[in-house]
Order: structure tokens, then C-alpha cells, then sequence
């Protein structure tokens, strides 16, 4: 272990729960007898490569990584900056928070802060982000990354070319969106590689909302655009491994190596495309959050009406922590917070990730230990909540109507799948030391 580095029960609870994770898929297997077990050890080993390479390797040549304090990561900083540019121009003083300069008194945090207006200065950055990913597509870059990528799954677990596709694609493209590089694939591909494609999905977050949590951890969470970026990566390759544990493949294959056929016309058009699809995306994150927190606030007050447990009232924060405590706690939590960091995945399965992102930074930083916070950031970096099921479901059936039993059939295990992805890797940085990802 290298000067400075500690390792402990928690990080050796972490290594088991990888295990116990991956014998719970097994017990609810569709075929016992087919366990991939060459898939999961692949699958692991590029876990934890991602995780060495994108910051122990770093450190090994002396630059470190960002630490908490400061709020400083300069890429969050370019793109927030330049989204406030833009929004100050349309939207004026709610564009860039000087609400303080107005005639009327704003709303403040109990710290005293005016609170950035979340429709006006946070969500745009979506559409920012959506339109530079359009660009990087359309001039080869993101379309290079995402083919370096899909070989190093379809080398290293054996998946077919469409499949690993797909699995890659994902890490940088939204759940409804990467399917359309394999959409003429859709028709004959297998159950299980369905299965992975959807989980997949789940598993992972889009480049958009990736940059918009990050910026609210920011300050809170070390290098959060590195981290969130890195849990994405190696969900991906457990996403394949849980998929194909819970579904063994018993077909036969594409071994296709299908390259992506998603086109825009110009720079221009990849601009255009890219704003409008990110504008559509923030106007149905606005509307889910304002009924998810409506729901969320309607059910909390129901529950005042009950009798208090162990000296304070019912949540649906504190039900579902204690319903997601065992798993958090496995992966590497704490057992004095695993309740809190359960809760935050129990609002992110129920819910969505938004949610639980946005009570993440809201957690001061004194009132949870970083690397439980870093922990629960992985674990609640991706798609698997009740709300996307309907949205994937929508989004296949539309390109391949013909496979939508199979679509429906395959949304529960998705889901089951998606989650465990995610704690897959938190468990891989709860298994590491905490240094490794701090840089302290």
C-alpha cells in the first residue's frame, strides 16, 4: 500500500459485496447452470482499470486531482461561465443571480445565500452540453471514442460488435439516444443482448446531466466531472456482466461489427439539433422535477400524521434508507450512514437521479464523510428509476414495434440490473483506497 493510503474493513467489505452482488444476480438467474463467470472477471479487470487509470496514474506522475475545497474544476467553470454568458443575455439579472440588486428581498439558504435559480442557470447547461456533444459527433471525435470503446468491451468480455455498440455509446449518449447507432440491429438481436443494451442504459448517465451534476457537487465532491465521468465508464462493462448473469446468452449472435450510422448534415445542423434536442430535454426535466418533489413533499407530510419512530417523524427518505441500508453498507458505507446514503438510492430508484443529486449537495460537508459521499455519488450515477422504464420503453418501441413484448417483458430485470450496475461501482471505489480518488 503506498505512503499515505489507508485501507480498512470498509474498503475489504467493499471487495466482498462485489461478490455478494454478483451471486445475488446468479440466485435470480435464468439459467444457473450458464454463469459468465468469464464475462464478470472481465468485467471487474476493467472495472478497476478504469478506476487505476483515470486517477492513480495521474498522481503516479505527480498531478494529483482536484481536491473538495474551492470549487474550482476549470472545465465545470468554462462551461458554467459561458452557459451564465448566454443566460444573462436572454434572461438578465435571473440569469447570472443578482437578485440582490433588485427592489425586493429573494429567497435565501439558512447559510444566507441567494441559491442559483435551478430552471434558469443550471438546466441550460443541458442544452450547452447537448449542442457541443452534437458537434464532437458530427467532426468524428465522439464517434472515434465511442468505436475505441466498444472494441475494448467486445475484446475483453466477447460481446458482439452492434452490442458493445450500443454498451459504449451509453457513456456518453443518452438511454434513448445510443440506440439508434444499432437500431437496424434491433429486430434480430438476442433477449440477452437486449437485456444489456437496456441495462446499459440504466447503468449510465448522458453527457448533458452528467456536467449539471457535477457542477451542484462541486465544491463538495473531489473532482466531480472526473468522478461521474469514471462511474459512468465502469458501470458500463458491469452493466454487461450483470445482464448476461440474470439472462445467460443461449442464442446465437451478431458478430457484426457494426459501425454508427447517425448522421447530421453540417456543423450547422449538429448545432441546431443539438440545442433543440437539449432545450426538449430540460423542459421534461423541469416538468418531472416539479411533480417528483410535489409527490415527494405531499407523501413526507402524510406521514407526519403518524405516530414518530425511534424519536423523529416517518420520511419516505428514512423508509427507503432503511430498505437500501444492507446494499449501501455492503458496498462500502459506513453502518452509522448507510441509512442516509440508502435513502438517497431508494429516492433515485423511486424517484429519479435528479432527485437524489440534488439532496446529495444539499447534504452539508460536515454532515457526511466524503468518501460516503463519493460512494453514493457512484451509486446513484445512472438511469434505473420507475420513471425511465416508461421513457426506454417508449423510445425502442418506436424503432422496433415489432420487439415490444420483449422490450416490456425485459423492463423489470432492466431495472434489477441498472441498480446493481451502479453499486458494482461504487463497491470498485469503495474497495480502493480513499485516497486514490481525493488526492489527499
Amino acid at each position: 500500500m503506498p505512503a499515505g493510503y489507508e485501507w480498512g474493513w470498509d474498503n475489504g467489505r467493499a471487495l466482498i459485496g462485489i461478490f455478494v452482488i454478483y451471486a445475488l444476480c446468479w440466485a435470480l438467474s435464468s439459467n444457473r447452470k450458464a454463469l459468465p463467470w468469464k464475462i464478470i472477471l472481465g468485467a471487474t479487470v476493467l472495472q478497476f482499470s478504469f478506476a487505476l487509470l483515470f486517477f492513480g496514474v495521474p498522481q503516479l506522475l505527480g498531478m494529483g486531482n482536484a481536491g473538495v475545497a474551492g470549487g474550482d474544476n476549470p472545465v465545470i467553470k468554462a462551461l458554467v461561465d459561458a452557459t451564465r454568458y448566454g443566460t444573462n443575455f436572454v434572461f438578465g439579472y435571473v440569469g447570472d443571480n443578482t437578485l440582490v440588486a433588485q427592489p425586493f428581498t429573494p429567497f435565501t439558504t439558512a447559510e444566507g445565500l441567494v441559491p442559483p435559480s435551478f430552471f434558469f442557470q443550471i438546466l441550460p447547461l443541458i442544452i450547452v452540453v447537448a449542442a457541443l456533444s452534437a458537434m464532437l459527433w458530427h467532426w468524428g471525435i465522439l464517434k472515434w471514442i465511442t468505436t475505441a470503446f466498444a472494441a475494448i468491451f467486445r475484446r475483453t468480455m466477447g460481446i458482439s460488435g452492434p452490442t458493445s455498440l450500443a454498451v459504449s455509446a451509453n457513456v456518453f449518449m443518452g438511454m434513448t439516444e445510443a440506440p439508434l447507432l444499432v437500431r437496424p440491429y434491433l429486430k434480430t438481436m438476442t433477449r440477452t443482448e437486449l437485456l444489456t443494451m437496456m441495462t446499459a442504459g440504466f447503468a449510465t448517465i448522458a453527457g448533458s446531466v452528467m456536467v449539471v451534476y457535477a457542477t451542484m457537487l462541486d465544491g463538495k465532491l473531489a473532482n466531480p466531472i472526473t468522478q461521474l465521468f469514471v462511474a459512468s465508464m465502469m458501470a458500463a462493462p458491469a452493466a454487461v456482466a450483470v445482464a448476461m448473469t440474470l439472462i445467460p446468452e443461449s442464442e446465437v449472435t451478431s458478430d457484426n461489427n457494426q459501425q454508427p450510422d447517425f448522421k447530421y448534415a453540417s456543423t450547422m445542423d449538429a448545432f441546431s439539433t443539438g440545442a433543440t434536442d437539449g432545450l426538449k430535454i430540460v423542459f421534461n426535466i423541469a416538468t418531472m422535477l416539479i411533480a417528483a418533489l410535489a409527490l415527494l413533499y405531499l407523501v413526507n407530510e402524510g406521514f407526519k400524521a403518524l405516530p414518530d419512530v425511534a424519536g423523529s417523524a416517518l420520511s419516505i427518505e428514512r423508509i427507503l434508507g432503511w430498505i437500501f441500508a444492507p446494499l449501501m453498507y455492503m458496498v462500502g458505507v459506513p453502518l452509522e450512514e448507510a441509512s442516509k446514503s440508502g435513502g438517497l438510492m431508494g429516492v433515485k430508484t423511486v424517484l429519479t437521479e435528479f432527485v437524489a443529486f440534488i439532496q446529495l449537495a444539499s447534504v452539508p460537508v460536515e454532515d457526511m464523510d466524503p468518501r460516503t459521499r463519493m460512494i453514493t455519488a457512484h451509486a446513484v450515477c445512472g438511469f434505473a428509476n420507475f420513471g425511465s422504464i416508461g421513457i426506454l420503453i417508449g423510445g425502442l418501441s418506436i424503432m422496433e414495434p415489432e420487439r415490444r413484448d420483449d422490450f416490456l417483458k425485459l423492463a423489470w430485470h432492466t431495472l434489477l440490473a441498472g441498480t446493481l450496475a451502479t453499486c458494482l461501482s461504487a463497491a470498485v471505489v469503495g474497495a480502493l483506497p480513499y485516497q486514490l480518488f481525493s488526492g489527499v
